[in-house]
């Protein structure tokens, strides 16, 4: 996109479907630009961000109600957080890095204590933006094939940030079903 005179770079959720007939190197031509490297600053905002909140929605919910789902096909809290964190471990791994999903703690301990919850939201957060920090600008810029479809390497760092938000903004119902508030919605 142009304006005056100057390329114009917005960072949205880029996950279409490709329009029926493209191969999925005419759709990866979508992307056929790079991010400024300054951009990583901003997706390591974003990563510290989502540690930040699930780490308060781990203190902030009851031990009591951790195994406790909002309504009928709902992880539990707990889970919901896993979910959430083991995110980071999981795409980070297979598709930025390329590797085997890390070791990660005994769910029992995870799911059944705060301080289990947060020892994994912690190493979860510690590996993912370990590996941003490392990420070469050339590999953020080399293309992976992501759910289906082509994009480079940048792009996971958004999806994976819209992942994780779609799934605290859900764990929200677990607060209201005790009529607390949520933690606080913390910005940038």
């Amino acid at each position: 996109m142009m304006g005056r005179g100057r390329a114009v770079v917005c960072a949205v959720s880029l996950l279409a479907p490709a329009p029926a007939g493209l191969g999925a190197q005419q759709v990866s031509a979508r992307y056929d630009w790079a991010m400024p490297p300054e951009y990583r600053e901003i997706q390591l905002r974003a990563q510290e961000t989502q540690r930040s909140l699930l780490l308060a929605m781990a203190d902030s919910m009851p031990e009591r109600w951790y195994r406790e789902a909002a309504g009928d096909g709902q992880r539990d809290f707990a889970r919901q957080i896993h979910h959430a964190a083991n995110a980071d471990l999981y795409i980070v791994s297979r598709f930025i890095k390329g590797e085997e999903l890390p070791e990660t703690p005994d769910t029992a301990v995870t799911f059944n204590s705060r301080a289990g919850l947060k020892r994994f939201i912690n190493a979860a957060y510690d590996y993912s933006t370990r590996a941003l920090k490392d990420q070469t600008e050339a590999d953020r810029a080399a293309l992976v094939w992501y759910f289906g479809q082509k994009i480079p390497k940048w792009l996971v760092w958004d999806e994976l940030n819209q992942h994780t938000l779609w799934t605290a903004g859900q764990i929200v119902a677990n607060f209201r079903k005790h009529g607390m508030p949520p933690p606080p919605f913390l910005y940038y």
